[in-house]
């Protein structure tokens, strides 16, 4: 199949007579094409206005935006990279880029960045984008994990309220919830995990209890290696729903926005979520409904854990690289990048950008969102090769058969480690 859409898409340009290589006009001006993965109104709004303003002051060098989508991304990319029609900048997210980077397929921006925006984003988050030597892409935008709480129930049942500075453990949270569910009496639960995409949960939520699973050996290959840290998070959450009752199996498979109709209901007093999802309920809940953000418990590490960042990255086909990373330049400014962070309702990577007063207030959960942002890190299989195959084959399976109680912590463990050092060796071989 990926043969024939790499043929269609050759004939497709062949016919079009348009590629990476010739997006100089007649007229001279240069048309770079910006694929976007915003879906949110307030988001593709910020990022067209942005491309408009840009199209605007620079006649020579016009912007071309196009609307992708997050569902299909890779495969998409991977296929124009194939076809030799990517888009000159390419919007992803970090943990999306190993392989294109290693294969070729990224320009490595290390001798294009401009200071200011070298300077402006902390190493940590450079991090990101790193593989190797090089540098592909730029981190933008981050979403660290939070919980969404009623305010109304948190409140009745005289639960210590966590803080950034005085945040729940992971046992502190656990005995919580099960004290809270047999307050909320029969059908009602004080937590929902919403793990329709367990990996990423599982793996960054992981390092606050010192948990980092992928471990890079002296002669630069990774191993899995599921320790007792590792199990720490995933144990709490296992425990939650098979051993405590706190938290409900129906909604193990289900996407954040699934469990928001019981969160506004009263059935869940708690749910685990991305940053963004505050969008959602600040546009869906009922007349009268309060919430409030709450940052994840903390282990030994305390509040860390690990982010993919939103990245923009430029193709290495493409002949504008400079004209490209101008666009960039102008696009992650401090004030832009703060309207792109708050029409995504995420938070911006830039230092300058998250000193922004907007971001600080405490409506709609914003400082805590900010407060937690200093603890951010890259997420445990950022530079991982082979990471989408060990996720889709091995731990996706092996993590929500867990969480349900269909398998046992030692049989999770043997899955992670043996099955999946099998995958990432094939991505490994000298």
């Amino acid at each position: 199949m990926r043969r024939i859409l790499t043929a269609a898409a050759a004939l497709a340009l062949l016919l079009t007579g348009c590629t990476a290589g010739d997006e100089g006009s007649d007229d001279g001006v240069v048309r770079l094409r910006f694929q976007s993965l915003a879906w949110q109104k307030e988001s593709v709004d910020a990022n067209r206005q942005l491309v408009k303003e840009w199209n605007a002051a620079h006649p020579d060098v016009q912007i071309d935006y196009v609307q992708g989508s997050w569902d299909s991304v890779h495969d998409q990319l991977l296929t124009s990279f194939e076809g030799g029609e990517a888009p000159d900048i390419i919007h992803d997210a970090s943990d999306d880029l190993a392989d294109f980077a290693y294969g070729g397929h990224l320009a490595d921006l290390r001798t294009l960045l401009p200071e200011r925006l070298r300077a402006d984003i902390p190493a940590r988050s450079w991090e990101t984008t790193t593989f190797g030597e090089g540098i592909y892409g730029v981190p933008f935008l981050q979403e660290p994990r939070v919980i969404i709480a009623n305010r109304k129930i948190l409140e009745s049942s005289g639960v210590r309220v966590p803080t950034p500075e005085k945040p729940w453990t992971w046992a502190e949270f656990r005995q919580i919830a099960q004290d809270l569910t047999r307050e909320m009496g029969p059908g009602r639960y004080a937590v929902a995990w919403p793990l329709k995409e367990p990996v990423s949960v599982s793996l960054n939520l992981g390092l606050s209890a010192g948990g980092r699973l992928f471990h890079r050996e002296p002669d630069g290959r990774v191993t899995v290696r599921f320790t007792e840290a590792d199990a720490v998070v995933p144990g709490t959450l296992h425990d939650q729903v098979v051993t405590d009752r706190s938290a409900p199996r129906t909604t193990l498979g289900s996407g954040g926005s699934d469990t928001l109709p019981g969160f506004f209901a009263g059935k869940y007093a708690m749910v685990p979520l991305g940053f963004a999802y505050r969008q959602q309920i600040a546009q869906q809940a009922p007349e009268g409904f309060e919430w409030t953000v709450l940052p994840a418990p903390a282990g030994s590490a305390g509040l860390t854990q690990g982010v993919s960042p939103q990245t923009l990255s430029i193709a290495e086909d493409s002949p504008y690289k400079k004209e490209a990373v101008e666009f960039l330049d102008f696009f992650l400014r401090p004030a832009n990048m703060v309207r792109l962070a708050r029409g995504d309702w995420m938070l911006p990577t830039g230092t300058a950008a998250l000193a922004d007063p907007s971001l600080h207030t405490p409506e709609d959960g914003w400082a805590i969102g900010a407060a937690v942002a200093r603890h951010l890190r890259p997420a445990p299989a950022q530079s991982v090769r082979g990471y989408p195959e060990w996720k889709d084959k091995v731990a996706t399976p092996a993590f929500q058969e867990y969480y349900s109680g269909a398998i046992d912590e030692a049989e999770l463990r043997a899955r992670l480690v043996e099955d999946g050092n099998r995958v990432l060796a094939r991505y490994q071989r000298k």
